[in-house]
């Protein structure tokens, strides 16, 4: 008894010891260290022998490369990511909002953790309604009361028991650039100035997002308030958010506006583990996220209803290739809007929706000749439911990390929590605010998700991992709203079917069809000829300017990982 216990002291002060090295890591961040906040470049393409990320922001993927150098697992880097990523792109990365992860550790464990937000308790099914029953235009999209509980926080200390590393030395290259600033691109200063008024008609403190003077590129962002919400997260951990000064913050800043949150539903917040969608393709195992997403099983129901029609026989983007994805789009939704919603509220037919034989009969109408409109296509019988961002990690160990969050909309609420220096998001536009009503996305649902206090809105992130031989293969995600699950489809296709390289695949035209509105939405460059070829098929065009951004991670033969960001943001890859 007493070697053993003798035995228990001496590794657990090993441990402590190794706990206390990892947290005396020299700096990350800072003017002249690995990563320079103040003199940084984006990087789209490379291949790399060890490990690698790509997200939204350079700063992000660098810290996230920088804390795997440094011994940390992809985990690890995820978690350091997501928390740069909160502060150098307020546009999407947050603490203030949710999302999911979906990860296969090198010991080959599948894992899902659901960390969307959740209804606040004082949420009615018909508050977004006026007295007629009708919905009020932008109440759930601006403001206090578009917001739901945020999950983040508690999800990274969800995913965290995967890490390798002390949560301190995850936090701590974000709590850096948020005190000290980091110099802001063209495109963020034209993101910020564009909502200057909607910041301060929907925030009642100033805060770092707004100045008297238009942001211009080169500029130096610092939020103090944040590098605070942040320090009490690395000294408190998930209370230092869910509870104490911050959570008073939210409920302060909740209280001067419309908003319903309280303290109760930020102390109950839970991520939750999911069982991860598994499914095969064509020899590959493709693993993607459950309900409360609706992108796995969109993909798969996708990835199944072309398997067998062999559609690398069509050249890419004739009009052939494209008419096909499009109408298994089209069905793939329908089914979307009548039987996806929160499992813990709706039964949700998963085994149904992807069975082989309801897919053969869903394209039982199919015809290769014309479009089939949707007011003829149905959600199939069961008897039994744009602002985002997205990170792929692919470790030197074999984890496999695709996680994608949100605040919803771009900048989310728009509001601000005073005094705390974060951006609040506004999901609540997510629920079905009434049967049939359109959400800011032009999606519709139903009772499946309906808004109840607690519930988990539906989502369309789709993050996924690609298996081949059963050894990692892909990791893949983006941002886009309903866009996410038809752009990962795409992306899947032009990589399996189509063997384009990383690069290509995330950059070809994208288009997409949810089945209402009735339109095919496309981007500038998608091919003239395909089009005028659909049109005479019957079908009706939406130009967009772009569609998702799309982050891959591919193992190439060479065993290097060939890693792409997408060519329509500011994405970069980073790794060593």
């Amino acid at each position: 008894m007493k070697k053993s216990v003798l035995l228990l002291i001496t590794v657990a002060c090993k441990l402590t010891l190794i706990a206390q090295i990892q947290t005396n890591l020299p700096p990350i961040v800072g003017a002249g260290r690995a990563v320079d906040p103040y003199n940084y470049k984006i990087v789209k393409t490379q291949e790399f022998a060890n490990a690698s990320v790509s997200c939204a922001h350079p700063l992000a993927s660098m810290v996230g490369a920088e804390i795997m150098r440094r011994g940390g697992n992809a985990f690890d880097a995820a978690i350091a990511t997501q928390f740069v990523l909160a502060v150098v792109y307020p546009e999407a990365g947050n603490i203030g909002g949710g999302g999911f992860m979906v990860a296969r550790t090198a010991l080959g464990k599948n894992i899902a953790i659901d960390y969307r937000e959740t209804a606040p308790n004082k949420a009615t099914r018909d508050m977004y309604l006026d007295k007629e029953g009708n919905v009020i235009p932008k109440l759930s999209l601006l403001g206090h009361l578009a917001s739901g509980v945020p999950g983040t926080v508690a999800g990274l200390f969800e995913t965290f028991k995967y890490a390798r590393l002390p949560m301190k030395v995850l936090v701590q290259p974000a709590i850096d650039i948020a005190e000290f600033g980091y110099v802001i691109t063209e495109r963020e200063a034209k993101g910020l100035n564009s909502t200057k008024e909607s910041f301060i008609q929907n925030s009642t403190q100033p805060s770092a997002y707004v100045k008297e003077a238009l942001w211009k590129a080169g500029d130096t962002l610092v939020n103090k308030d944040l590098a605070e919400t942040l320090k009490r997260i690395r000294d408190y951990g998930q209370r230092g958010f869910y509870e104490g000064k911050t959570a008073q913050l939210i409920v302060a800043e909740m209280k001067q506006g419309t908003g319903i949150i309280g303290l109760e539903d930020l102390k109950n917040y839970k991520a939750k583990e999911r069982i991860p969608l598994v499914f095969n393709y064509k020899g590959f195992d493709i693993i993607g996220m459950p309900p409360p997403s609706s992108g796995g099983i969109i993909i798969e129901q996708m990835m199944k209803m072309i398997e067998h029609r062999d559609i690398s026989r069509y050249p890419f983007q004739s009009p052939q290739q494209v008419q096909l994805m499009v109408e298994v789009e089209r069905r793939a939704y329908a089914d979307r809007a009548e039987h996806l919603g929160d499992p813990d509220f709706w039964k949700v037919p998963l085994k149904t929706l992807a069975n082989d034989k309801y897919l053969a009969n869903r394209m039982i109408d199919y015809d290769s000749t014309k479009a089939t409109p949707s007011n003829d296509i149905k959600a199939g019988t069961i008897h039994e439911s744009d602002q985002t961002t997205h990170i792929s990690v692919l470790d030197k160990y074999g984890n496999m990390v695709s996680i994608t969050t949100t605040l919803n909309g771009g900048y989310g609420s728009r509001t601000v929590i005073g005094g705390a220096g974060f951006i609040m998001n506004n999901e609540m536009d997510d629920f079905s605010a009434k049967p049939g009503a359109p959400n800011m996305f032009g999606a519709v649902g139903g009772a499946a998700n309906a808004i109840q206090p607690n519930k988990r809105m539906l989502s369309s992130m789709s993050p996924t991992l690609v298996l081949k031989n059963k050894k990692p293969y892909i990791v893949a995600g983006t941002p886009g709203g309903t866009t996410i699950p038809t752009s990962v489809f795409q992306t899947l296709v032009n990589l399996l079917d189509y063997n384009m390289s990383a690069e290509d695949a995330v950059n070809k035209p994208k288009f997409h069809h949810q089945w209402l509105p009735d339109q095919v939405d496309i981007e500038p460059t998608f091919a003239a000829e395909t089009k005028t070829a659909m049109v005479a098929m019957g079908y009706k065009f939406h130009d967009r300017p772009q569609i998702g951004r799309t982050e891959v991670i591919r193992i190439l033969p060479s065993g290097k990982r060939e890693t792409a960001a997408d060519k329509r943001g500011d994405d970069c890859v980073a790794g060593y």
